[in-house]
């Protein structure tokens, strides 16, 4: 129902026009990419005199700095338990079999058990009573002669 004192008003479709005007934003955009534009070409020609001053106070490489350098140490594992593995064999060999240090001089490398045992019976040289500063270690008890067979197990 339509109300009679109500005078009908007729509503138009549109935008308001006071807002933003299609010509400004053009312009906006416009000024936008000039200004982009500009600054590229700058930051461009900035590089490339700091460039040229850069390559100008650089001295010149050595020819040295051209052939191959291995790279620093640590190296990098590539087998990772197997160089464990490895060194300990290597230390297990030394620790438990007989060998010479010095053939010349009669230095022999003993099993590290077999030395346990040598230094339970003969135990470890200590200080004399007196405990000055000027007194000797106790010398140990004299070496007992092996014959080569012994030796070269």
């Amino acid at each position: 129902m339509v109300d009679a004192n109500v005078p009908s008003k007729t509503i138009e479709t549109g935008h308001e026009l006071s807002d933003l005007r299609p010509k400004n934003i053009a312009l906006f955009a416009v000024a936008l990419v000039v200004i982009l534009v500009a600054v590229f070409v700058a930051v461009t020609v900035l590089f490339q005199r700091f460039l040229t001053v850069e390559t100008r106070t650089q001295t010149t490489p050595s020819p040295l700095s051209y052939t191959y350098e291995p790279a620093p140490e640590p190296h990098l594992l590539v087998t990772h338990g197997q160089d464990l593995q490895t060194m300990r064999a290597e230390e297990d060999k030394i620790l438990k079999n007989y060998g010479w240090i010095d053939q010349e001089k009669g230095i022999v490398r003993i099993p590290i058990d077999r030395a346990i045992e040598i230094l339970a019976q003969r135990g470890l040289p200590a200080r004399s009573a007196s405990g000055s500063a000027e007194s000797r270690l106790q010398a140990p008890p004299p070496r007992q002669e092996r014959t080569k067979e012994k030796v070269q197990k």
